[in-house]
């Protein structure tokens, strides 16, 4: 679809504040993310910047949806080989391709895994990680017919990335503790909403 001019050029100078947002967060942390600092970077007035984000939390907003579509994008593309695994197998395969985004942008990492402020992630970013992990693992193994799989994987989802978040706080990077951890519970999840009840 190609936008009218002026939408086009409202498009560019929002990614350009986001990119300029980016890059501070890259170089410094979540508490550098301010709008003088961003409009400096993005080498636009203020007033240009807060006619697209009123506020640094809107940035943060925007990113985070930024980040979260390029992690589902590249979830996506690492789980186009279905597994020969079990669950935990599967579920190790999506954490393992998570760990890897975010430990190639470190501004991801600070913003969504070590930000302990707002803003938190919404329920329809999540279901941008979750619907890769339930279809790399209904694809692979398969599943039962359960009650609302879409909502078993978005607290998979947000499982995996509540580990990852102590795991980056408590040791200042992510390690083999944190996927291990995630594979294990999100699993222990899984199999508590396949259990037959007696």
């Amino acid at each position: 679809m190609i936008l009218p001019a002026k939408q086009q050029r409202s498009l560019e100078r929002i990614n350009k504040i986001l990119d300029a947002a980016e890059l501070i967060l890259e170089q410094g942390t979540v508490l550098d993310l301010t709008i003088a600092k961003i409009s400096e970077l993005a080498d636009l007035k203020r007033t240009s910047t807060y006619k697209f984000f009123e506020t640094p939390d809107d940035i943060k907003v925007a990113l985070i949806q930024r980040y979260i579509e390029s992690c589902s994008k590249e979830l996506v593309k690492d789980l186009e080989i279905k597994s020969e695994a079990d669950y935990s197998g599967c579920l190790k395969d999506c954490v393992h391709s998570i760990i890897s985004f975010f430990k190639e942008r470190p501004g991801a990492q600070k913003l969504i895994l070590e930000n302990t402020v707002s803003p938190s992630i919404s329920s329809a970013e999540l279901h941008k990680i979750a619907t890769p992990i339930l279809r790399h693992v209904e694809d692979s193994i398969g599943l039962p017919n359960m009650f609302n799989k879409p909502g078993v994987f978005l607290v998979i989802a947000q499982i995996i990335l509540s580990i990852l978040s102590l795991n980056t706080k408590e040791n200042s990077e992510l390690t083999d503790v944190g996927l291990n951890e995630a594979v294990r519970a999100s699993n222990a999840y899984l199999l508590s909403c396949l259990a037959v009840p007696a």
